[in-house]
């Protein structure tokens, strides 16, 4: 569960990225973040890695203050949860099987367990083929597929993808959906997306928080019923 209270972000231009924000997100939800840009879609998943820290209010991971954990345990708290964004951040100079075994590496896997484990998450999202490439010998969809795969590879408990269909076509974009949408559903795991990309929302019909300059203005069902939680 996490649960957002009463939190807001004022950053130092005086710029409100969000204001006093309320929700509840039960463990294993799939939640689309929507809005313009600047609405405070990025702003609302740094907080939940600790990249940036509110002015005011709480975030509560399975009810623990996520702003109150030690520095040296904010580690262990970025391991259950997976990044991906529409830039991808891949070493160009790795192959996509090295790219998916850093967070075991950091985590001091064997090579016996990295060589097994990385190599059933590339068969799960569909790039076992391409072990061996590099990113510049990818295509779009399959670089994204890599960087999702290097998201999962140490089973986070939850998945947050800023834009991760951004500069992708409808077909593929569509695609990577389908397979966060797999990962959701096999795996449990809990996925917010902040996206743009209101075709893909309306295909999908999962819950939707949308924010407006910095406030949380919707939390609905789907962009066709508007049903409210």
């Amino acid at each position: 569960m996490i649960n957002f209270q009463q939190v807001s972000k004022k950053f130092p231009t005086g710029q409100i990225a969000l204001e006093e924000i309320d929700v509840e997100i039960p463990d294993g939800d799939f939640i689309f973040i929507v809005g313009p840009s600047g609405a405070g879609k990025s702003t609302l998943l740094k907080l939940l890695t600790r990249e940036i820290l509110p002015t005011t209010g709480t975030i509560f991971y399975n009810k623990e203050d996520i702003f109150k954990i030690p520095a040296k345990k904010i580690p262990q708290l970025r391991r259950k949860i997976g990044t991906v964004f529409q830039d991808f951040k891949l070493l160009l100079n790795r192959t996509v099987f090295e790219n998916v075994a850093l967070p075991l590496e950091v985590l001091g896997r064997s090579d016996a367990e990295i060589e097994k484990i990385v190599s059933v998450t590339l068969d799960k999202v569909g790039i076992l083929d391409k072990a061996e490439s590099f990113p510049l010998q990818l295509s779009g969809g399959e670089i994204q597929r890599t960087a999702i795969a290097r998201a999962i590879v140490s089973s986070p408990e939850v998945l947050l993808a800023d834009e991760p269909t951004g500069d992708l076509d409808p077909k593929t974009a569509k695609e990577i959906v389908e397979l966060l949408n797999q990962i959701n559903s096999e795996l449990k795991t809990t996925i917010l997306m902040a996206t743009h990309n209101m075709t893909i929302v309306d295909h999908f019909k999962k819950r939707i928080l949308e924010l407006d300059n910095g406030k949380l203005v919707k939390d609905h069902k789907t962009t066709k019923t508007h049903e409210t939680n």
